[in-house]
């Protein structure tokens, strides 16, 4: 065998396996971790005959990692080492070492949640934080805790710093650490990148310059597959005559034969230009590249719980993900790494990718975990899923049939949902099919909304890709051929007979039905006849980008939408006619009927009517010939929510009295209290109008009517006996000065503020005191003319330092007036000058 790093390490790591259950392998791309170490272990004597699972997050990578471990034993995959991937195994009798995906492990375990037979689980590539890896791994462990007898032991293996979080997770497991095997790699920025800016031409400019600067086959690291056909078809023509380059793109969509063709050495004489994704970004060894091209951007799902919807976001990778990149550049001789962007903007990326688990679609996590019997806070996570992504999760779940309303326990149909290796949308769309007797289309459905859409830009009508399935037209073979081999997996899955099959199963406008059992939010109806945009039944928007067949219907179902940042409307991608007329049939469960009171905002008068509705679609109205007055005035609570408390007849007494109540509980409050003055801002009122406003609305039938409610003694009604004469105790609306005058407080202002002629106060020695003598009042002393000339909260200390200076201006100006030299013994007056 060739010498690997991680051959040094393998003593230490048996050693680690001997004493724990659990262990972390720490160990950077190129050290052979994946090649090396379930070999190394297959004879371990703890393992005593049982087998071996190891996890990769992704089919090709699993594929590869079973083919190199057969390669190294000396066997075909199949005999010692097999594989398991969706649509495609292959293993025997004799087989010890399984390479599996993720989410197999996971239905696995459901099936068998103790593992019987298995003696190690191995977690490859694990810093990739998949959902189905981390769902998997709190599984493992929760099983061998609660079921297994013997040990099961884990191993988790990861590329990046992960080790110390992860040893605390596995209470304390060691953590083994080898160092790669990475040749030199020269990194070459580029200058600095705006999103504004074109990525494929640069792109191709990179490429062209890297083949005339280095030797050796090139890797270049693209968002997705669109930017890869765009790089492809500008090589195409850049390059043409160029016999000594082989353009090989990689992505998890490609059937097997290209993706081997990306993976395997070019012929002698041959330099490869490989198109990938970041599925070569770890895992994979692409025999020959010495130079790597990265455009330092990664796209990615990333799960909205307010709307319900996974988008496609494309951006920037961290800087953990770009070391990945430039390593695969170092695997076999000294390399080079063009990045795209300046090493300012490097200095700037984050250090690590975000979990799955915080981003994305929790709904097949919240079934799997249901089946499982748990909730996710009984088990152990190295991030734990977002409770609100949860909540939302579960909540599709409760509407799909599959959870019980109180979310305890899954229903029978989420039972057998649960079973099937599909989206909870697709499973309860394949359950149903099959009860309506309309499984083969349930399947052939199912089959492409599990996959990339393989005609996208070309018409989002789900029929044009029915008819490709059914030989009608062309389109790409790999991916037709895929989605077949898919559509046939889930027929053999559904059994049993159809409940109540339909007479015209062949009929179109079964699968808008269909489409609606799987997005019954996603519903909807045109805005304006042969318009482009349509509201969905989830209330928010969604509209054509360009002319399509479809604007032609007024009804849809929608099952592929999504938008760029700061775009309000969805652009539909991939959606199915709807015949209205099912609403009265297979699709009455997700009819619902109310009883709507609201206000003519044109006419000022309350209407109701009872809508038939589909979520915030109305299919059907009719007007209420009468109404409850519990129901008129509830309405009318919602007018007042709509308009703000602004309806109401406030007057600025009432707002005065307002801000009393909320100084005095202010005041309680900042001693650290409870207040036993109630909360009357605005907000507070709004959110409780149902205690205090609903009573006093029964004669209101017009908007003019509010003016006529008696709000003063609507508000006087949330104080309880004696807090109105403590209020004016406490608070009082005006005050007494030493010229006998009663001057009003203004409590809009804080501290409540005392407007007063400078001569009314003469006599009185220190500031006005209020609510017990715990706040000063701010006195704005007032000129003859009822100008300012001091503000202030300290009287007396006005008395000693200002008010020499204050008088000789105000004898300036006002002659005529009383300015005595010592003002507190001076007589107080509303005159100019005081009575003889």
């Amino acid at each position: 065998m060739t010498p690997l790093p991680i051959d040094t390490v393998l003593p230490t790591l048996r050693a680690a396996l001997v004493e724990r259950d659990e262990v972390v392998l720490e160990a950077p791309p190129g050290a052979g971790k994946t090649t090396r170490v379930p070999l190394a272990l297959l004879d371990e004597p703890w393992l005593a005959g049982q087998r071996i699972l190891m996890l990769e997050p992704r089919r090709l990578a699993a594929r590869a990692a079973a083919e190199r471990l057969a390669a190294e034993y000396g066997e075909p995959v199949g005999e010692t080492v097999g594989y398991r991937i969706r649509l495609e195994s292959k293993v025997g009798p004799r087989t010890r070492i399984e390479v599996v995906t993720e989410g197999i492990l996971a239905r696995r375990l459901q099936d068998d949640p103790a593992l019987e037979g298995v003696g190690l689980v191995i977690f490859d590539e694990f810093h990739e934080r998949s959902l189905d890896a981390d769902l998997a791994l709190a599984l493992t462990l929760n099983g061998r805790e609660l079921l297994r007898d013997t040990p099961l032991k884990v191993l988790v293996m990861s590329a990046t710093l992960e080790g110390e979080r992860l040893s605390a997770l596995l209470q304390g497991a060691p953590v083994v650490r080898s160092e790669g095997r990475m040749f030199p790699v020269e990194i070459k920025w580029g200058r600095p990148t705006s999103t504004d800016e074109r990525l494929e031409p640069r792109v191709v400019q990179t490429i062209q310059q890297a083949l005339d600067e280095q030797d050796g086959s090139l890797l270049v690291f693209l968002p997705g597959q669109a930017e890869i056909r765009r790089v492809h078809e500008l090589l195409d023509d850049a390059l043409a005559g160029r016999v000594d380059i082989r353009i090989a793109p990689l992505y998890g969509e490609l059937d097997l034969a290209a993706q081997r063709a990306a993976i395997e050495p070019a012929p002698a004489g041959i330099r490869k230009i490989v198109l990938a994704t970041n599925i070569a970004e770890t895992s994979l060894t692409i025999e020959g590249v010495r130079v790597v091209i990265d455009a330092g951007l990664a796209r990615e799902p990333a799960f909205d719980p307010g709307s319900g919807m996974t988008r496609l976001a494309t951006r920037r990778i961290s800087r953990a993900s770009a070391t990945q990149r430039a390593g695969r550049a170092g695997r076999l001789e000294p390399g080079v790494c063009y990045r795209l962007w300046s090493e300012t903007q490097h200095d700037q990326l984050p250090a690590y990718d975000s979990p799955e688990i915080l981003q994305a679609d929790l709904a097949g996590l919240a079934l799997q975990l249901a089946r499982w019997g748990a909730v996710a806070d009984e088990l152990v996570w190295l991030d734990k899923p977002p409770a609100a992504a949860q909540a939302q999760a579960q909540n599709l779940l409760v509407r799909l049939g599959a959870l019980k309303a109180d979310r305890t326990a899954l229903t029978a149909h989420g039972q057998a949902m649960s079973t099937l290796p599909a989206h909870p949308r697709l499973a309860h769309l394949l359950l149903r099919g099959q009860a309506l007797g309309l499984a083969p289309l349930a399947c052939d459905l199912a089959a492409i909304l599990s996959e990339r859409d393989i005609v996208r830009g070309e018409g989002a009508d789900i029929q044009t890709r029915l008819a490709l399935l059914a030989g009608e037209g062309k389109g790409p073979r790999g991916g037709i051929a895929r989605i077949r081999q898919l559509a046939r997996q889930f027929k053999g899955l559904l059994r049993g007979a159809s409940e109540m099959p339909v007479s015209d199963p062949d009929h179109p406008r079964w699968v808008g039905c269909l489409l609606a059992f799987a997005y019954p939010e996603r519903i909807a109806h045109q805005r304006r006849s042969g318009g482009a945009e349509y509201r969905l039944a989830n209330g928010r928007a969604a509209l054509f980008a360009d002319v399509d067949s479809l604007m032609k219907s007024p009804w849809l179902v929608i099952a592929d939408l999504g938008s760029r940042q700061g775009q309000r409307e969805e652009r539909i991608y991939l959606a199915a006619e709807l015949d209205p007329a099912l609403f009265e049939g297979p699709l009455a469960e997700q009819v619902s009927t109310h009883e709507e009171v609201d206000w003519d905002e044109r006419e000022g008068v309350l209407r109701a009517e009872r809508q038939v509705r589909a979520g915030e679609l109305i299919l059907a109205r009719e007007p209420l010939s009468s109404l409850s007055d519990d129901a008129r005035s509830r309405a009318l609570l919602g007018l007042v929510r709509r308009k703000g408390l602004e309806l109401l007849p406030w007057t600025p007494e009432l707002r005065q009295w307002q801000a009393r109540v909320m100084l005095l509980r202010r005041l309680d409050l900042e001693q650290g209290g409870l207040s036993e003055w109630p909360d009357v801002t605005d907000t507070a009122l709004l959110a409780t109008l149902e205690n205090w406003l609903l009573l006093y609305l029964g004669r209101v039938t017009r908007l003019s009517h509010f003016a006529q409610l008696d709000l003063g003694a609507i508000l006087q009604g949330l104080l309880p006996w004696p807090l109105p004469s403590r209020l004016d105790e406490l608070a009082p609306r005006s005050i007494e000065v030493p010229s006998g005058s009663r001057i009003r407080l203004d409590y809009t202002e804080e501290p409540p503020v005392l407007a007063v002629r400078l001569q009314e106060m003469f006599g009185l020695a220190d500031t006005p005191r209020i609510a017990g003598g715990r706040l000063a009042v701010k006195l704005h002393l007032l000129s003859p003319a009822q100008r300012p000339v001091q503000v202030t909260q300290d009287l007396a200390n006005f008395w000693r330092s200002t008010y020499a200076e204050v008088k000789k201006d105000l004898k300036g100006r006002y002659p005529k007036h009383y300015w005595p030299d010592d003002p507190l013994v001076a007589e107080a007056t509303a005159r100019a000058k005081p009575r003889r």
